[in-house]
């Protein structure tokens, strides 16, 4: 018993740790304090996925039952066993009548009326002033008896408890770096830990509102002054300090400065997780669970949420904002659109000099001469940048459509910012997408452009051309891509070790937000980009295991390329300093958006977890019951590309996006290139019609994943605001104003409801075992 209250005891002062409620210091932690178990599942798991060794036994048992039938056979052999020893114990007896009078004063069993089960479900974290009447009426289902039904009480605890900490680990990293975290979860996690959420507590991300008519967006007026501080890199991370003194005494300036440490003790304790036996089958469990609620609330509400969408006026799906989550700006035409650009150009300026090779200077017709090509004999099959059967799993033939009819020199003319031209048609080309955009009204897209790391003047020279070319447009918001190809600027000498890289990226950034008046022009670029992404092929293999004993950027000289997790915790490390510094400052703050879960190793969704705003792709939580239930409490928003990854990595039939819209992720659709998967003037329209034919999803479907495509986008408060209603922020059909989302009030009831209840099974496992801890 006194072990037993200590191990509570040390559970709640976990909690309490993480929690670290306004707190602006990184709490860190030793890997001496690790469990022994935990590290030996961490380990387990981290090590199948560096040997590539066949991990569905380990964390996908339960996806694909026909590839292991003896495993799970044995497998559930063993939970009925526990099962049977559990009913001759009293104290397990004791136990279950626990739970069942905690879950009694939350929930009924005596089938009440529709808005008082509702209202149950929500009042453990919803103080009665805040109670309102409008909760819509519509069948819902309540599940009488012992929910602990199949899985054994100490089983059940223990999945909870690992699952709250896990959410709390998440919460401690996105109130850090300014990120985003759904206000409902936030909400339990305080009564968890017997505290009150308070809207003062809430963060969200500093992002300026797009630019009113008669402004100028490229204004270099009001640039705040010099600050002063120095900068140092130390471990790859960006240290800010307020003078030479400061240096001297090795005292920086006062911002959470994370430690890789302390960074893989958390995602030790995520990657346990995956591997244990009793939390895999506890979210295993409850992931089918949601989906038959699903289907069952479909059944019953379906036309009923009809009528709702009926009676809004005005509104429908086509004029419902919708944002192109992930696109890169290298690919956001389509084919045809680059084809009538080049032959254009080719008419028009067929004598003017565009490129610079070998000393000699070219002009258009020039180079299609030595191409051995007549610009109007051009076809988009002749153009080759659209992705087929070919690209399947090969990554670098995919690579190659960016270079149009495979020529290299067409690339830099017309799809690079750097050139010749100043990037002049490349600038071109995105405006007549943007305008496109404009005319559409309801669509928005977050493009990418890359900042590579192997020289510190790429951040002038892309404001430089943003500018110049005055590329601005409302319906646009950038995001910046780093490709993780260290090991090629490393195998040509370029840097010296990935710290030089990571300086390259960052330093400049912490510059221009320390002295904005040295830059101008980047402090105005700015403004307009809201987040980072991190890029490449995921698949590619790493023969390092990322710990806290790997190398420090410093010390990595290596010609191989570091894993996944490595670049994303230095990339995380470093907009947290620098959001913090920005937010000192009144400037805008970034999110990280990683392309992530798209093929590779699942360590790289554990990283993401921690430390991203939201993914790209998330292909691989199919294999994790785990991390997919996490993702789901967590509301980590994912933007998926089925036609990409048509193409790419999955068959379009196997793609688990409408599997996750029904469960409750938060997804949203995306085109990703256009240029190499659609073929109309809309990519994303295109994008939204073949999903809602090929899964037959109803209006409300299609609503819902374009509302969440607004929410996870970089579109700023005001403006999610005036899109989406002015309470999106609260929670459930609060929180949604129909007449401008076109989603139902009965969908947002049910999806508050449903997490609600989910959060709820978590806590009253964890409020149980302290309540008997201390009654022992």
């Amino acid at each position: 018993q006194q072990q037993k209250q200590t191990k509570i005891n040390k559970q709640a002062y976990d909690f309490s740790c993480l929690n670290g409620y306004m707190q602006r210091q990184f709490p860190k932690m030793s890997f001496s304090e690790v469990d022994d178990r935990m590290k030996r599942l961490a380990e387990k798991v981290m090590a199948s996925a560096l040997k590539e060794e066949n991990t569905k036994d380990l964390m996908s048992m339960f996806t694909v039952p026909e590839d292991c039938p003896i495993g799970l056979h044995q497998a559930k052999e063993h939970e009925l066993l526990k099962e049977i020893a559990e009913e001759h114990s009293a104290e397990s007896i004791k136990r279950k009548k626990s739970f069942k009078m905690m879950r009694s004063q939350s929930i009924s069993l005596q089938a009440p009326g529709m808005a008082d089960w509702a209202m149950s479900v929500i009042s453990p974290i919803v103080p009665p002033e805040k109670h309102t009447d409008n909760i819509p009426e519509f069948q819902r289902m309540t599940i009488s008896g012992d929910h602990c039904a199949g899985i054994t009480v100490e089983d059940y605890e223990q999945a909870a408890t690992s699952l709250l900490k896990a959410l709390f680990i998440r919460e401690k990293y996105s109130r850090l770096a300014y990120h985003r975290f759904p206000r409902i979860t936030a909400k339990f996690l305080r009564s968890a830990n017997n505290e009150t959420w308070n809207e003062e507590d809430e963060i969200i991300p500093d992002i300026l509102p797009y630019v009113t008519d008669g402004q100028d967006p490229y204004s270099m007026e009001d640039i705040p002054q010099n600050l002063g501080y120095i900068l140092k890199m130390k471990d790859g991370i960006i240290h800010v300090y307020d003078d030479e003194e400061a240096v001297t005494q090795e005292k920086p300036h006062g911002l959470p400065y994370p430690d890789m440490e302390t960074f893989t003790i958390d995602m030790t304790h995520v990657l346990a997780m995956i591997g244990d036996g009793p939390t895999k089958t506890y979210c295993h469990k409850r992931l089918n669970f949601l989906m038959s609620k699903f289907h069952l609330h479909e059944m019953l509400n379906e036309m009923a949420e009809l009528k709702e969408l009926k009676s809004v006026p005005h509104r429908d799906f086509y004029n419902v904002r919708k944002v192109d989550t992930h696109i890169h700006a290298a690919a956001c035409m389509n084919q045809k659109h680059l084809l009538k650009f080049i032959q254009d150009t080719c008419n028009a300026e067929a004598d003017r000099v565009v490129m610079e090779k070998n000393g000699k200077k070219l002009t258009l017709r020039q180079v299609f001469e030595n191409l051995h090509m007549d610009p109007y004999d051009l076809t988009v099959d002749s153009l080759d940048v659209h992705a087929g059967r070919q690209t399947f799993h090969r990554f670098d033939k995919f690579n190659s459509k960016y270079n149009p009819v495979g020529a290299s020199e067409l690339r830099e003319i017309y799809l690079k910012t750097d050139n010749y031209i100043h990037g002049e048609y490349f600038a071109r080309l995105i405006k007549e997408v943007a305008q496109n955009l404009e005319e559409s009204k309801y669509q928005y897209a977050e493009p990418r452009l890359s900042i590579y790391g192997r020289a510190p003047d790429e951040w002038d020279c892309l404001s430089k051309w943003f500018i110049q070319q005055k590329v601005y447009s409302p319906n646009l918001r950038w995001i910046i891509q780093v490709p993780r190809i260290y090991d090629i600027f490393r195998s040509k000498k370029i840097i010296p070790n990935f710290a030089k890289m990571l300086e390259n990226i960052f330093l400049p950034l912490f510059e221009a937000t320390v002295n904005p008046q040295k830059h101008k022009e980047m402090h105005v670029f700015l403004k307009y980009v809201t987040g980072f992404d991190s890029v490449d092929d995921e698949s590619k293999h790493s023969d390092h295991m990322f710990t806290y004993k790997s190398p420090k950027p410093e010390e990595w000289t290596l010609d191989e390329n570091p894993p996944y997790s490595y670049y994303l915790f230095h990339m995380y490390a470093n907009i947290m300093v620098l959001n913090n510094l920005r937010k000192e400052r009144g400037l805008n703050t970034f999110q990280l958006r990683p392309h992530c879960g798209e093929a590779g190793s699942i360590t790289h969704l554990v990283s993401a977890f921690l430390s991203a705003d939201n993914i790209s792709h998330g292909l691989n939580l199919k294999k994790s019951p785990v991390l997919q239930y996490l993702y789901y409490l967590g509301q980590v928003p994912i933007a998926m590309s089925p036609l990409s990854n048509n193409s790419l990595f999955l068959e379009y039939s196997k793609s688990p996006l409408r599997e996750f819209l029904h469960k409750g992720l938060c997804v949203s659709l995306s085109t990703d290139d256009p240029m190499q998967f659609h073929y109309t003037k809309e990519a994303l329209m295109e994008e939204y019609a073949i999903a809602a034919q090929l899964w037959k999803l109803s209006t409300c479907d299609v609503c819902e994943i374009a509302r969440n495509s607004v929410l996870q986008s970089g579109l700023s408060h005001q403006e999610k605001k005036h899109f989406l209603g002015d309470n999106y922020l609260e929670d459930g059909p609060e929180g949604n104003d129909i007449r401008r989302t076109n989603v139902a009030q009965i969908r947002m009831a049910f999806r508050h409801e449903t997490h609600c209840n989910e959060l709820s099974l978590l806590m009253d496992a964890v409020k149980r075992e302290c309540t008997a801890g201390h009654a022992e």
